[in-house]
């Protein structure tokens, strides 16, 4: 599977969707988001996989369900939560079943913090990456004889090959979606983040949002920047080519009188400094 398969996250137009899990509105740049991989319908190291229709289900149930480590269900280990979910495929992969590779991609978002901070690190490196699924199921089909084993056991035993054909079991109907998990090892190798490319409309809020600071605007950065990512895509490049004519024209002072400085050294404020 490769990366390009699935929209980069786009903070502008994602903010609504978290905002619906918040108390409060959120701005763009007070959360960290990432897209991931929950699970797919390829034979796991358990020898089961999701049914396609069960992916479309646990599409729905997953939305708003808390990111945690290890399984381990308390308060202090929730992290994440995820604000949107969908089912996905590869025309070019196919299963080792034969079908057409079809995968859970969701999109969660954390706030920016103190205590967040390694972690957004570890994940923007690569060290936290791999994900695990909790859920409940009403089915789990053999598929070598169709048999629903929660019902009636059969005599075939996952992870065996029956005149050809591996006996692998197909969890289909889901009926609740508990929690999503970072571990190390997870049972279906492709779950995990993906890379996350910035996508050209946040780009440009954060390009807008540093020319308005250097052109000297009275307002705070972080007020500059709630601004920026509640304008529309069009509006932005108009107000980015005109500072960057603006500021263009600015000569580039990279040594104070030593007149001004006499003067900023009796108010003080080190106001020579500043940008």
């Amino acid at each position: 599977m490769t990366d390009e398969n699935y929209e980069e996250i786009d903070l502008a137009k994602d903010i609504e969707k978290v905002n619906r899990f918040a108390r409060r509105e959120l701005s763009p740049e007070e959360i960290y988001c990432f897209p991931l991989v929950l699970c797919d319908n390829e034979p796991d190291r358990d020898n089961e996989r999701f049914s396609v229709s069960a992916l479309e289900e646990l599409a729905k149930l997953f939305v708003g369900k808390t990111g945690i480590f290890d399984h381990d269900p308390k308060g202090k280990n929730q992290t994440a939560r995820i604000y949107e979910a969908q089912v996905l495929t590869d025309p070019e992969k196919t299963t080792s079943d034969g079908e057409v590779y079809t995968y859970l991609f969701a999109k969660a978002y954390m706030m920016k913090s103190e205590k967040n901070s390694d972690l957004i690190k570890e994940i923007d490196g690569g060290i936290k990456k791999e994900v695990s699924v909790s859920c409940s199921v009403k089915k789990k089909i053999c598929s070598v004889c169709g048999r629903d084993i929660f019902k009636k056991s059969c005599a075939h035993k996952k992870g065996e090959v029956y005149n050809g054909k591996s006996c692998v079991h197909i969890l289909d109907e889901p009926s609740d979606a508990y929690e999503w998990s970072f571990v190390a090892v997870p049972a279906q190798k492709n779950a995990g983040i993906k890379k996350n490319c910035t996508s050209d409309s946040d780009r440009l809020c954060e390009e807008v949002s540093r020319l308005l600071y250097l052109a000297d605007t009275v307002l705070p950065l972080s007020v500059i920047k709630k601004l920026v990512y509640n304008a529309d895509k069009e509006r932005l490049c108009e107000i980015k080519t005109e500072l960057e004519k603006k500021l263009s024209k600015r000569p580039v002072v990279q040594l104070c009188s030593e007149l001004a400085l006499k003067s900023a050294s009796k108010k003080n404020n080190n106001s020579q400094f500043r940008l």
